[in-house]
């Protein structure tokens, strides 16, 4: 898999938790305590350390997309 298709996947999976972190049956959940009120701060880091994850790919990306411009 070449790093702009891991990029893709890993936003991919980014819109899809953010998507589900903003749903209000999720919301309901965390609110009426039906679930672990641990779950929305695993949720929320989830979606940080994809985003640094995230961030370590693109740096590549960059590199990559630039020295295939330079050539």
């Amino acid at each position: 898999m070449e790093p702009i298709e891991i990029l893709n996947q890993f936003n991919s999976c980014y819109l899809k938790i953010q998507t589900i972190a903003q749903n209000e049956n999720w919301l309901l959940l965390i609110a009426d305590k039906r679930i672990d009120p641990e779950a929305a701060t695993h949720l929320g880091d989830t979606l940080h350390y994809l985003g640094e994850a995230m961030g370590c790919v693109e740096e590549i990306v960059e590199v990559k997309f630039n020295q295939e411009t330079e050539l």
